[in-house]
């Protein structure tokens, strides 16, 4: 049977990312595979959000997306430059209307507790000499707020990582984990759905970087407690373009909702100019990408908040990406989940759960903390 030091489970920006820390940090005598049952990588989450690189503003202090993403915004910008991954750091408007003021000064703060300390208040005066078209009546500007090409970032991760000597394999679903004394029988199908073959192996350790697919992987590990498999929910998430020049130079972001789990419907400027407004958050029951034209009424209500001027006829439906979400018993949002043996008791086994925004900011922080534990 072949074996493998390490086999990685999902070749989404976590995966990747997990592969090419591992590969830096092992001599090259040791194996790891990535796994991917799609046709490539990078083909759901990591894809379809708004590929913003976030400065760690919004998130609980203490927690591992506050840490992680003010960790992972610095690694990753450094890693764009040394590898001339296309980004630009664009910075960001957080808009508030009057009676939101009191929640702005509230997220000031929480921002200065995670180490985010170049934010800088803007009154309406301020705000309009840098975007006239936008209506509020103070904002706080992030100028460490950035985009990113994401399908460019994992291609570079994923050449690096193979350069390294990680194998990559696509087109293959993991069926089944054995847990053994001293690793894991790995079951799998390969190839095309009508055509699929068996294939097991057997690998030293384990990562469950599945993402949409993780709680459903981590079922299928053999002697596994599903007491230790959190709950899913998926969180789908909207976009329209905006089919006009663009009328912001930076991004905008309204004030988050209360009790909402999400940052409210924004303003994106891609590396190429456009604009496209969202996510918006709808709970759904299995993975569909389809955007529903008729969500367009709450996406120019949501948008007309901060810019009034917008036409409705220039708004068309563009993509939409789905979350894996986690929520506590009392329904708030969860932080990440990284799973280590200590917790579930399988020697070997780390499984990542609920990794959605910001991960995509922390991605290399969450690699090189894997790697970390690993070593």
């Amino acid at each position: 049977m072949d074996h493998f030091d390490l086999c990685i489970v999902g070749a989404g920006v976590i995966g990747i990312a997990a592969a090419e820390a591992m590969a830096r940090s092992k001599p090259p005598s040791y194996s790891i595979l990535l796994l991917e049952q799609n046709s490539g990588f990078g083909q759901e989450t990591s894809s379809r959000n708004s590929e913003v690189i976030h400065a760690g503003l919004y998130y609980q202090q203490g927690s591992l997306k506050a840490r992680l993403c003010t960790e992972g915004s610095a690694l990753l910008y450094d890693y764009c430059r040394q590898y001339n991954v296309a980004h630009r750091r664009v910075g960001k408007f957080i808009v508030a209307q009057e009676s939101e003021l009191d929640a702005l000064q509230a997220l000031a703060a929480r921002a200065r507790d995670n180490g985010v300390l170049d934010l800088r208040w803007c009154d309406r005066k301020a705000l309009q000499e840098k975007e006239p078209l936008v209506e509020a009546s103070a904002a706080l500007f992030s100028p460490n707020t950035g985009i990113v090409d994401s399908h460019a970032l994992m291609q570079s991760l994923l050449t690096q990582a193979q350069l390294a000597g990680v194998e990559f394999v696509c087109r293959t679903r993991v069926e089944r984990v054995l847990c053994g004394a001293h690793g894991f029988e790995i079951h799998t199908l390969s190839g095309e759905p009508d055509k699929a073959e068996a294939f097991r192996f057997h690998c030293g350790a384990l990562i469950n970087a599945a993402g949409l697919e993780s709680q459903a992987l981590a079922a299928r590990i053999d002697g596994l407690n599903s007491a230790h498999i959190p709950s899913l929910a998926l969180s789908k998430g909207n976009y329209f373009k905006l089919n006009a020049r663009a009328p912001f130079k930076h991004l905008i972001y309204p004030m988050p909702a209360p009790q909402t789990s999400g940052l409210g419907i924004h303003a994106c400027i891609d590396l190429g100019g456009a604009v496209r407004f969202g996510p918006d958050i709808e709970a759904i029951e299995t993975v569909d990408y389809k955007v529903d034209v008729r969500r367009k009424a709450q996406f120019v209500e949501a948008i007309r908040r901060y810019y009034p001027a917008l036409d409705p006829a220039q708004l068309e439906p563009d993509y939409a990406g789905v979350r894996p979400k986690l929520y506590s018993a009392q329904g708030q949002a969860m932080d990440f989940v990284l799973q280590t043996d200590d917790v579930h008791g399988v020697p070997g086994l780390l499984q990542l759960f609920g990794i959605e925004s910001p991960g995509l900011t922390a991605s290399l922080a969450i690699g090189k903390t894997i790697a970390q534990h690993l070593a």
